[in-house]
């Protein structure tokens, strides 16, 4: 049996550091590397791996590489530079961004890979903090089909679920699409509970109505009860996050020059709930914009 391939792990944040430890536990080689010095020395004593002295010295290390990061511009940001990815990128290896990235970014920095004799392709993912525990997160695939079967060994250890989209670029914009949907699925539910509590219904009686009827969502499965009624709000996606997110999804829809007025609406509401709340906030946190608005609150706290 052949020796497992050298991964490097590029961001240890909330969702990187358990899929990068599921990594670890299937027996992959990792090198990895923070923003944050004390938290790549804090995975690589506590989990396992090589703690990476550089994004260039880990890419000469490894044969896959894995970037899950905040933005795009990050990403660029770690690809470049004297000390970047692409100095010491070997000739073959798979750059997989994870990041939940812009698509027109994504296909540029697919061609700096490539002009490095790398290969460059966008695999974001769905399911937060819970199931990047378990191995259990939804991956969306955009890159060629050779790719795909080059790295789904890799990628089956985080997810259970991996599709392929299309070509470079499809991914990102499909996970910014599902985003689109979630959000708004998330403040549609949040509203109907507030109607419904002011009607005289309990709250928590109509999550138990809707997840076992046709308004079942997401939302209603996963985060009303969760950490909106509890009024714990650490589901572990920030709300910053999320804003940029519908940002790249009605980006998308301006350059395909689709019509979306329910969509900027929602995005709109998430801008103004970020605003409101100030920085470091969890995205389950909108509730409290729609509950000020409504001059009522969910939380049974």
């Amino acid at each position: 049996m052949s020796a497992k391939q050298t991964i490097g792990f590029i961001g240890l944040g909330s969702m990187g550091w358990p899929m990068a430890s599921l990594l670890h536990k299937a027996g992959y080689p990792l090198q990895v590397i923070d923003a944050s010095a004390e938290r790549t020395q804090a995975f690589a004593k506590e989990i396992g791996g090589t703690a990476a002295a550089s994004n260039r010295a880990l890419a000469q290390a490894s044969d896959i590489i894995i970037t899950i990061l905040p933005t795009s511009a990050i990403v660029e940001t770690v690809l470049n530079g004297p000390d970047g990815v692409l100095a010491g990128l070997r000739p073959g290896t798979i750059v997989v961004d994870m990041t939940s990235g812009v698509p027109t970014i994504t296909r540029t920095l697919a061609e700096q890979v490539a002009k490095a004799q790398g290969h460059f392709v966008d695999a974001p993912v769905s399911g937060g903090v819970p199931r990047a525990k378990t191995g259990e997160l939804a991956i969306m695939f955009g890159g060629s089909a050779d790719l795909l079967e080059r790295v789904r060994p890799v990628l089956s250890c985080m997810g259970t679920s991996i599709t392929h989209t299309g070509d470079v670029g499809s991914a990102h914009a499909m996970k910014a699409l599902n985003n689109l949907v979630s959000a708004g699925g998330f403040l549609i539910g949040v509203e109907a509970l507030l109607i419904g509590k002011r009607f005289g219904l309990d709250p928590a009686a109509m999550v138990d109505v809707l997840n076992s009827s046709t308004g079942m969502n997401n939302s209603t499965q996963k985060k009303f009860k969760q950490f909106v009624l509890s009024g714990k709000y650490n589901a572990g996606f920030g709300l910053d996050l999320m804003v940029k997110d519908l940002s790249i999804a009605l980006g998308i829809g301006k350059d395909t020059n689709t019509p979306t007025p329910f969509a900027s609406l929602c995005r709109e509401m998430w801008a103004a709930s970020a605003a409101m709340l100030g920085p470091g906030q969890d995205h389950t946190a909108i509730a409290k914009l729609s509950e000020k608005l409504a001059g009522t609150t969910l939380s049974e706290e």
